[in-house]
């Protein structure tokens, strides 16, 4: 059994702040296209709107919709490279703080993953990588 060292992770917040500006970025783009057709359907018929107008509209929603998908992708690489760099602590020589303000050292021997998030296993200790101090290769 292992003993969990406490500690806290920026990227939890960000992962689940993201699934929430999807939904809402859903939203969006419904209302944007809901009120481009009312705009169409009730348009005063002897002073249309303008064409370009039309068109500059769908351009600025193509591009806000292209970097919301970049933006996706962004998090997802950052995710996957998160999980690589853990992986290859394994291994390795690993200090960090305890609760209590000591300083502590052993080597990975398995990395694991909660919410998301890496946590380094060393001995009975897990250690979430943001309270690792010092990374070294093993003296083994």
């Amino acid at each position: 059994m292992t003993a969990p060292v406490g500690g806290t992770v920026a990227s939890a917040a960000t992962s689940s702040a993201a699934t929430t500006v999807d939904r809402k970025d859903q939203n969006s783009k419904d209302m944007f296209l809901q009120l481009l057709v009312a705009q169409m359907r009730y348009q005063d018929p002897s002073n249309p709107a303008s064409t370009t107008e039309f068109m500059s509209q769908t351009a600025t929603f193509t591009q806000v919709e292209k970097l919301q998908e970049l933006a996706t992708q962004s998090a997802e690489m950052l995710s996957l490279q998160r999980s690589l760099s853990a992986g290859a602590l394994v291994g390795h020589d690993v200090s960090w703080t305890d609760e209590s303000g000591a300083t502590r050292t052993g080597t990975v021997s398995s990395v694991r993953f909660f919410a998301g998030e890496p946590v380094a296993v060393v001995g009975d200790t897990e250690v979430p990588f943001g309270r690792l101090s010092e990374i070294s290769a093993s003296s083994d």
